[in-house]
């Protein structure tokens, strides 16, 4: 898509909010989270949101997989935070 392709849109109202649909010619996938900036009065930029990292909880496979043990927690060090937390917590 060349910089200079032009839309042309129209504003209505959804619920609180004015809204305006982007056409699928720009290039948008559905479910895309954006972030506005206003540049200027009537001016505004639209770029994606960096989605955060997903994690995998797998606390719920323990015991699920034959012949695999969990290694014992004394293995693993503790977080300085942790260790603060329970000190705060305990009135140490």
């Amino acid at each position: 898509m060349s910089d200079n392709e032009q839309y042309v849109g129209k504003t209505f109202k959804s619920g609180n909010s004015v809204a305006l649909r982007l056409p699928k010619g720009l290039g948008v996938p559905e479910g895309t989270e954006v972030r506005m900036v206003r540049e200027g009065r009537m001016t505004f930029r639209v770029e994606p949101v960096e989605a955060p990292r997903k994690t995998i909880d797998v606390s719920g496979f323990a015991g699920k997989a034959p012949g695999i043990a969990l290694a014992p927690r004394e293995d693993f060090e503790e977080r300085p935070s942790t260790i603060a937390l329970r000190k705060a917590q305990s009135g140490q």
